[in-house]
């Protein structure tokens, strides 16, 4: 879950992508400017954990990679994001700090983020040509919003509730609410 600040100063990016290798702390970047990462609450570690060990589980053995919340997503050229999880099926990018072309993005909402993610990252993430599922997963409900690409390549949207299942094609497998929500 990424909780969003006020922005901090102007960087070009190579300076952002500096900073970050560096840096204690981790920063969005969108068109120059940082928006730090602030702390996430238990209940959304947990819900993250699960996630990643389903994922994990069914990318084992194919050439999918699963990341969580420290892989920096490189959305265009002014615009990185910190995805909660992802899943990349495509071939590695050189540089080992970032990923490029998720298949599914996973965003973990609290109340401070729930706009951002609703509405500019839905925006940005259905806009990256290989990503086919956007997740957004609330804490505080067993209730999930999934995004996700059709044949034809339209853009379509259900709620999950309960015992729901969501479909993760491209890792053969499905996410249970039950599973998502785990021990909470």
């Amino acid at each position: 879950m990424v909780e969003t600040a006020a922005p901090l100063q102007h960087l070009c990016i190579d300076d952002y992508l500096e900073l970050e290798r560096d840096g204690l702390f981790r920063h969005e970047y969108i068109a120059g400017k940082l928006f730090a990462r602030l702390d996430v609450t238990r209940r959304h570690n947990q819900i993250a954990g699960n996630i990643l060990c389903k994922l994990w589980d069914a990318a084992s053995g194919t050439s999918c990679r699963v990341y969580m919340s420290a892989m920096k997503l490189r959305v265009s050229d002014d615009m990185f994001y910190y995805p909660d999880a992802m899943v990349v099926c495509g071939p590695e990018v050189e540089d080992p700090y970032l990923e490029v072309d998720p298949c599914l993005i996973v965003e973990i909402i609290s109340p401070s983020t729930e706009t951002t993610d609703r509405r500019e990252k839905l925006a940005t993430y259905t806009a990256i040509p290989s990503l086919q599922t956007y997740l957004i997963v609330e804490q505080d409900s067993m209730r999930v919003e999934r995004h996700y690409r059709n044949a034809r390549g339209e853009w379509l949207h259900t709620t999950l509730l309960d015992q729901s299942a969501i479909p993760v094609p491209y890792l053969e497998t499905t996410l249970a609410i039950a599973d998502i929500y785990r021990g909470l």
